[in-house]
């Protein structure tokens, strides 16, 4: 069987190929079809199923494309797999789970069922847990998806919070002014925004206060309304704070926390917040908790097996 894509825009054509057509070889070696160029699209040639899902994934980059964004060899691969019977997700669902954070038009796609799971639960309920390994996307889902809120204006504000706990919370004794003190402790938070926005408007609306991230000590006795509340590295919260954070939740706010369970800073015999919040919350309604694993990991591939030897001996 053969289908005809026509493309109008050389440019699209030429972004949709890839550098040396690296995007059509891996699209031909993953589906088992044979892509040509022609002088007005893309012609498909194959087994009448794999020629299907190939027009299907080609309509699903395009989409990429016209959202302004690149198309590289790893957005076919986890598109690929989220396409797949077992994961139960197609390429038009796909299209509708892209995130528009930044003043450029930029997208952020879940990319794992369980990111999708994820992005899901963050839209649908005020409270959520996102507990899972490294490189699994929890803060940075979390995040864009906070930027997406302030954009629609379905929140007037954004704050971003994790426990300074290397410093003990306790930081007069470093140098230099809170700012310079807390920095080194939320300079992730820092790196996520400015991947997601002009560094001039993270600054603005930092001075502006729309924009607000600081140590979770500085949560408390505070009422948190009309806010988009992340609260990052949860695993380093003691019970304690973690009650303390939970009830700061004003009106019309939502609520993400984030942690990996296994990578705890908390002394040995300290309680643990985020543990303890899921056995107290787990049945309460409009409180989630979502659980990525290693199938989650979008970063190098190296991570994930990294993650998937330390499991077998912990």
């Amino acid at each position: 069987m053969t289908r005809t894509i026509h493309l109008d825009n050389n440019r699209d054509l030429q972004t949709l190929c890839g550098k040396y057509d690296q995007n059509l070889k891996l699209i031909e070696q993953e589906l088992h079809v044979k892509v040509v160029q022609g002088a007005s699209g893309l012609k498909i040639t194959g087994d009448r199923v794999q020629v299907d899902k190939a027009v299907e994934l080609f309509d699903y980059l395009l989409e990429v494309i016209d959202n302004g964004s690149e198309v590289k060899n790893r957005d076919i691969t986890y598109a690929l797999k989220l396409a797949e019977p077992a994961e139960g997700v197609d390429f038009k669902r796909l299209a509708k789970e892209k995130i528009d954070v930044s003043v450029k038009g930029t997208l952020v796609t879940p990319k794992t069922r369980g990111q999708i799971e994820y992005v899901e639960a963050i839209k649908r309920h005020d409270i959520v847990f996102g507990v899972g390994p490294a490189g699994t996307g929890k803060t940075y889902l979390a995040m864009a998806m906070a930027v997406n809120a302030l954009k629609k204006n379905l929140v007037r504000r954004i704050i971003l919070t994790r426990p300074a706990i290397e410093a003990g919370e306790n930081l007069g004794f470093l140098p230099g002014d809170m700012v310079e003190k807390v920095l080194p402790y939320l300079r992730p938070l820092y790196d996520a925004l400015y991947d997601m926005m002009e560094a001039d408007k993270v600054e603005e609306y930092t001075e502006q206060g729309v924009i607000e991230v600081a140590p979770l000590a500085f949560m408390r006795g505070r009422t948190l309304n009309d806010a988009f509340v992340v609260l990052d590295e949860a695993q380093n919260s003691t019970p304690f704070q973690m009650k303390m954070f939970l009830t700061r939740l004003g009106f019309d706010s939502k609520t993400v926390i984030t942690g990996d369970v296994t990578q705890s800073d908390l002394p040995k015999d300290t309680a643990n917040g985020l543990v303890e919040a899921e056995g107290i919350l787990k049945d309460i309604e409009g409180i989630k908790f979502v659980h990525l694993t290693g199938e989650d990991v979008v970063r190098h591939e190296l991570v994930q097996r990294i993650i998937e030897a330390y499991g077998k001996v912990q």
